[in-house]
């Protein structure tokens, strides 16, 4: 699957954050999505790399993959589960 192809049904900007919050606010934004649904996280912070995939990984969520953006931020993917 290329990341790049992919249409996210909602897009979470945590660019600026750091560590809890862009996981916090990722959370938050999935508790509110419908099953099936694809949320985009954009964020900056480094220890993300590890967070994010590993809390989407852990529940009935599918973490679909990331890709360091060339602006300077990467872009996570995860389906709602």
């Amino acid at each position: 699957m290329d990341l790049k192809e992919i249409k996210a049904d909602s897009t979470l900007d945590t660019r600026g954050l750091t560590c809890p919050m862009p996981m916090l606010k990722t959370k938050k934004t999935l508790k509110g999505m419908d099953a099936g649904k694809i949320l985009e996280v954009l964020g900056d912070d480094p220890g993300s790399k590890n967070d994010i995939p590993d809390f989407a990984n852990k529940g009935s969520n599918e973490f679909l993959g990331f890709y360091d953006d060339p602006e300077g931020y990467t872009r996570y993917f995860i389906k709602k589960g």
